[in-house]
């Protein structure tokens, strides 16, 4: 099974492609001109077909710098497309003349790149839509008064007096870290000074912490007696008495009381994202946190023909469930039947076993502890949520299966117990190609770094973060000091240890930037870090960062005899884009703009269409935004308003 649009005729009679510039039509006697008459360099890779009729490709692009991520050396200009969805062949634009028949839609490349579209091994899409309904702050950091401005506003926005005094208030990509002075720890009494009775969440932007008004706590029956849930975390004052502070799965105390949007409004906004990453190039998605409610999204998006890309879901486990292997295999299993027919292609199970790092939530295990800021250790080595001998077992049970595991793994000892659980699942199941992933790895222990080949485990990264800001700076640096600081995101040493790199948005944890992602694993520095985080030992080269991005990803997520390189037989998932990505400045590709992305030889963007051209403008705006935002500014001015979210 696969998430490919029906099958039908890869270019639409209604596209407005063969109206506009970047495609021209291509007649008979029309096609020499268009492809070129200059002798062939090379062969096309498939055998030769006939110059119009059945025979013909759909669609031949041409006068490319088409980047197969294959070993072939030999220089590629133009790939032509069948009637079926797939790559005929590749080759000289002279060579790719034979597949132009009387119908045959044409692309001249300009010179740019052409390559395989962008597989995203670890994202949240439906979480994206969702999140584009509410009001965000853009993950700004701000003074109290600030905030209190701003909330303010947003109160007006969202009904006013009309909303009291039972209308919630839940505003979006509210900065964990970005309470200023820094070092301001957030406390419901803050909220509570705004002028409303109504309930608040403001939801951290790292989907890790939530922070509520009193009102808020009040309706969720959170006091002093409130246990701490597993895989969670209610923060207390040191009386013992909750700060409004929420982390991991406690969030869920608060977000049951949350009135939902209508299904309307949530297929209309999700089906708005996934429109916005087919503009950014992305054709293939691991949706990393799946549960019942996001896969009646996904069938409902199927449904109204409005699912462009392939999607693999990951199903989710609590960490209670992860204790339970067999009761966890019978509710995926269950989950795949009751949604097999929307197209999804179900294989991967994602298990959280820490948090995340930044002070103040500190919630990532470490092997070692926390530091107070000034050089002395803490008694705080963060939370495991699952241990290694649960994962375990768990991995065993699920690979044994037929299941990949994807666990969520930031600090170094929650990426060892990730590794220590794949250790026992291979040795007691005997599975050598179980192609488990640790996603997110922002601090991995040396002696770690050669398992991930060992064990044959994807090592899954979102290198948009590995930058020099105040994330990695004055949220981190003094609390776990410059020895283990600079084993961040360890990029090239896993790769120079044998491990398979595979890429990662995390959006919306971030804005989507999948250009800026790319050329900020080989420049480490992005388009607004202050600096580069260790370039020279760990930036990638310009081939591996296109690699981990298509074919690598493929590899995770077990596509790899179909999608992720170009080349004859594989699916026709391609990007058309503005720039020559393989040999511009390396700080260009942040601005790469797509023209074109092809799903299984269908157009699922053309910038070129009004949809497009809005699609597009949305694209820009995230890419814009290239790193988490971390001024006020962003917010509370720029011209983007306060409703800014996802490009709207």
């Amino acid at each position: 099974m696969q998430s490919s649009p029906t099958p039908r005729s890869p270019l639409s009679p209604s596209s407005s492609l063969s109206r506009r510039g970047l495609l021209a039509a291509a007649g008979a006697a029309g096609a020499a001109g268009l492809l070129g008459a200059g002798p062939a360099a090379a062969a096309a890779t498939a055998p030769s077909a006939p110059s119009g009729g059945r025979g013909s490709a759909a669609l031949v692009v041409r006068n490319a710098s088409v980047f197969t991520g294959t070993a072939h050396r030999e220089p590629v200009r133009a790939v032509a497309v069948g009637r079926d969805g797939r790559i005929l062949a590749t080759g000289t634009d002279a060579a790719l003349r034979r597949y132009v028949g009387r119908d045959t839609e044409v692309v001249d490349a300009g010179g740019n790149t052409v390559m395989s579209g962008v597989h995203d091994g670890h994202v949240h899409p439906l979480a994206a839509g969702e999140r584009s309904l509410s009001p965000s702050l853009d993950g700004a950091e701000t003074t109290r008064e600030e905030l209190l401005e701003i909330l303010t506003g947003f109160l007006t926005d969202t009904g006013g007096p009309a909303a009291e005094p039972d209308g919630w208030l839940v505003v979006e990509d509210w900065n964990p870290v970005g309470l200023l002075p820094t070092g301001t720890e957030p406390h419901h009494s803050v909220l509570d000074a705004l002028p409303t009775r109504r309930p608040i969440a403001l939801v951290g932007g790292d989907g890790h912490n939530l922070w509520a008004n009193r009102r808020a706590l009040d309706i969720a029956g959170i006091t002093a007696a409130t246990p701490d849930p597993v895989g969670g975390k209610v923060v207390r004052d040191a009386a013992g008495k909750p700060t409004g502070v929420l982390k991991d799965d406690a969030q869920e105390l608060v977000k049951r009381h949350v009135p939902e949007h209508t299904p309307a409004e949530r297929l209309a906004a999700c089906a708005k994202v996934l429109e916005l990453a087919a503009a950014a190039g992305v054709t293939t998605m691991m949706d990393a946190l799946v549960g019942r409610h996001e896969l009646e999204l996904y069938r409902a998006l199927a449904a109204a023909g409005r699912l462009p890309q392939r999607i693999v879901p990951a199903i989710r486990l609590s960490a209670e469930q992860a204790k339970d292997p067999a009761g966890s295999l019978a509710y995926a299993r269950g989950l795949r039947r009751e949604f097999e027919g929307v197209g999804l292609r179900f294989r991967m199970i994602k298990v959280f076993l820490d948090g995340v790092i930044e002070y103040p939530a500190q919630t990532a295990a470490l092997l070692e502890p926390y530091l107070d800021g000034h050089g002395k250790p803490t008694a705080n080595r963060g939370e495991l949520y699952t241990s290694a001998a649960d994962y375990g077992r768990l991995s065993a049970a699920f690979n044994r299966a037929g299941w990949q595991m994807h666990a969520h793994g930031l600090g170094d000892r929650a990426v060892r117990a990730a590794l220590d659980g794949y250790a026992y699942a291979r040795r007691v199941t005997g599975h050598r190609d179980a192609r488990n992933a640790v996603a997110h790895l922002q601090l991995v222990d040396p002696a770690d770094l050669r398992r991930f080949a060992q064990l044959g485990v994807a090592a899954c990264m979102q290198l948009q973060w590995a930058t020099r800001d105040v994330w990695t700076q004055e949220a981190l640096l003094p609390y776990i000091g410059p020895r283990r600081h600079r084993w961040m995101y360890p990029a090239r040493s896993l790769e120079k240890a044998g491990a398979r790199l595979t890429g990662g948005s995390d959006w919306p944890v971030d804005a989507l930037q999948v250009w800026n992602q790319l050329r900020t694993a080989i420049d480490r520095q992005g388009a607004s870090g202050a600096g580069d985080l260790y370039r020279e030992a760990e930036g990638l080269s310009r081939d591996s960062a296109l690699r981990m991005h298509t074919s690598g990803t493929a590899w995770q997520l077990r596509q790899e005899e179909l999608t992720g390189t170009v080349e004859a037989g594989k699916a026709a998932d391609l990007v058309v884009l503005d720039r020559d990505v393989t040999r511009c400045p390396v700080a260009d590709i942040s601005g790469t703009g797509v023209r074109m992305t092809l799903v299984g030889g269908r157009v699922v963007h053309d910038a070129d269409s009004a949809s497009g051209r809005a699609a597009s403008a949305r694209a820009a705006r995230a890419a814009a935004a290239a790193s988490r935002p971390d001024a006020y500014a962003t917010v509370h001015g720029g011209g983007k308003g306060r409703h800014h979210a996802c490009g709207h």
